[in-house]
């Protein structure tokens, strides 16, 4: 091996691109970040809705960047600007036609994650347990949009063994652009939701965007989809019509293929027997939260699919730890004792406020402590917004909240819904929510925070972690 992600030559074939300057023999990796451009990488200089990396060239260079591609069209006003250059027609027209040979030139098994919900855990939890058994190459944080995709496809290296790509959307026809880079052997739906309800009539249209991902299974590739979710039929039935020949499900259904037998829910993980195409396994899935268990088992799946060591996929699963954003826990020092953080900041659909208010539920207090769910709104549900809204009223009850604290405008309506009940507490902003919140936490509680990434709650959970610190239980000791 060169030690090179491309060797320059390739790369400027691939783009259909020429070269400019004294460009190097090769490129250790891809960026689209000029901050973040590290030593003897490529930078894309991408035409984004509100930046140009045209404009940020030069710091692209000075953070290590090797060698810049760049739009012809743009070079009239780079002047007489000196750095090793590739130049192309379209910058992300180049990086799509570079995502392209990747996938051409890899001999990888591929696996891509779609849904309303869980996408991005589902994608960590088949990168952890997969690092188990060989090389993997997956999609940093949710690249997962029409940058994100050929980005991650075309920093793959080509000795990858396993790939894991995270396939998102708003709009319909956005997945079957970006499945064609991906190619998957298995492709994974983990359930369909009322995820971008605004931009469709219902769950169907949904889920007919989310189905175009069977379009690109490779030949003799597999769908995995979720047998308990009321439009499995509807999946499989699109499936079928895409080609796609094995298609089996995960679930609690008794025709699952990859099936949930027993299940005992903790607080900080959970105790699994599930049944993989016809073999019992006990599984300790690390992260908590019954939505994590239900899509650990689509990873067990794929990871059985594509051959990997079932038995050493799933003993990884007890290491698995919930991402910032996405459950991650935080024991947080107030008084004399502490209280429990949950973040769940990162985003919000009705399907994915039920699970975290599940995860509520199976976290109990400690002595004159409370459960407390901080809840923002969940963006993008247009006329539905209300309705849906409301009726997350149930699932706080069912997790036994003690308080809540709603933020933003489209959560008003559920504040006068339990206000009563609950004493509910509604701020416009996150970070009115804060300065309430932190006046009102003490020992025991256990507080959770989940709200779309559009309302800012990411820096409610900030404040709390900053106001309170960390508890560390060796000083303490001390």
């Amino acid at each position: 091996m060169s030690g090179f992600l491309w060797k320059i030559d390739e790369l400027i074939s691939a783009m259909g691109g020429r070269a400019v300057g004294d460009v190097p023999k090769g490129v250790t990796g891809i960026t689209i970040d000029s901050r973040s451009s590290g030593k003897g990488e490529a930078f894309f200089a991408i035409k984004g809705d509100t930046f140009d990396g045209h404009d940020f060239i030069t710091a692209a260079m000075v953070s290590g960047a090797a060698v810049c591609v760049v739009a012809e069209s743009k070079i009239p006003a780079l002047g007489k600007f000196t750095a090793p250059l590739i130049v192309v027609d379209d910058v992300l027209a180049a990086l799509e036609r570079l995502a392209l040979a990747s996938r051409a030139r890899t001999k990888a098994k591929i696996i891509a994650v779609t849904g309303s919900a869980g996408k991005t855990t589902t994608k960590e939890a088949l990168r952890h347990c997969l690092l188990a058994v060989g090389k993997v190459h997956a999609s940093a944080a949710s690249f997962n949009n029409h940058w994100g995709v050929p980005l991650t496809m075309a920093k793959m290296p080509e000795d990858t063994q396993y790939g894991v790509f995270e396939v998102g959307m708003n709009h319909p026809g956005e997945i079957r652009n970006l499945i064609r880079f991906v190619q998957p052997h298995v492709a994974i739906v983990t359930i369909i939701a009322a995820a971008h309800l605004g931009f469709f009539k219902n769950l169907d249209e949904i889920a007919d965007a989310k189905a175009e991902i069977f379009e690109g299974i490779v030949p003799g590739g597999a769908a995995i989809l979720n047998r308990d979710d009321p439009r499995y039929r509807l999946l499989e039935h699109a499936a079928k019509k895409a080609g796609v020949v094995n298609i089996l499900g995960f679930g609690e259904s008794a025709r699952a293929k990859f099936k949930l037998v027993k299940c005992e829910l903790h607080a900080e993980n959970s105790s699994v027997m599930a049944r993989i195409d016809g073999k019992d396994i006990f599984v300790k899935v690390g992260a908590p939260g019954r939505h994590i268990v239900q899509n650990a088992l689509a990873v067990l799946g794929a990871a059985q699919i594509v051959g990997a060591d079932l038995s050493k996929a799933a003993a990884a699963m007890a290491t698995l730890t919930a991402e910032k954003g996405r459950g991650q826990r935080h024991t947080l020092a107030v008084g004399s004792g502490t209280f429990t953080l949950i973040d769940e900041s990162y985003n919000a659909n009705p399907a994915s406020m039920r699970a975290a208010l599940a995860l509520l539920s199976e976290n109990a207090p400690v002595g004159k402590g409370r459960r407390i769910a901080v809840l923002g709104d969940m963006l993008e549900l247009g006329r539905h917004s209300k309705r849906l809204h409301l009726e997350l009223a149930d699932p706080i009850r069912d997790a036994k909240a003690d308080k809540v604290f709603l933020g933003g405008p489209e959560m008003k309506a559920l504040a006068e819904e339990l206000s009563v009940e609950f004493h509910a507490e509604h701020r416009q902003s996150a970070d009115e929510l804060a300065r309430s919140l932190a006046a009102f936490v003490r020992a025991g509680d256990v507080v959770m925070v989940k709200s779309s990434n559009g309302i800012g709650f990411a820096k409610l959970v900030a404040h709390l972690i900053t106001h309170f610190k960390p508890f560390k239980p060796a000083e303490a000791a001390a």
